[in-house]
């Protein structure tokens, strides 16, 4: 081969490779930006998780049995009421 082509090889290559690493980013896969302030019917929650330490707000992903995902701030009095209801749940 001549150093043209190699020179054309790698440039593709690395034109077909870029987008792939830029979609791997190390980021957090879930933060909250804004809280919902209204408070839910604990029967309605199936699961919650906490986001990422990586945030910069601390918050709770309250999980609906429709699969909605709600933020709420987890110092909230009802929000710390449904965590604990759940976890007792499952155990």
């Amino acid at each position: 081969m001549r150093p043209l082509q190699v020179l054309l090889l790698c440039i593709l290559g690395a034109a077909l490779l870029a987008p792939v690493l830029c979609n791997n980013a190390l980021g957090p896969d879930d933060c909250c930006f804004n809280f919902y302030s209204r408070r839910v019917k604990k029967t309605l929650i199936k699961s919650y998780y906490m986001t990422d330490s990586r945030c910069s707000k601390t918050g709770v992903i309250l999980v609906t049995q429709k699969s909605r995902h709600i933020c709420v701030d987890p110092d909230v009095q009802w929000v710390q009421g449904i965590m604990k209801f759940l976890d007792e749940k499952h155990f």
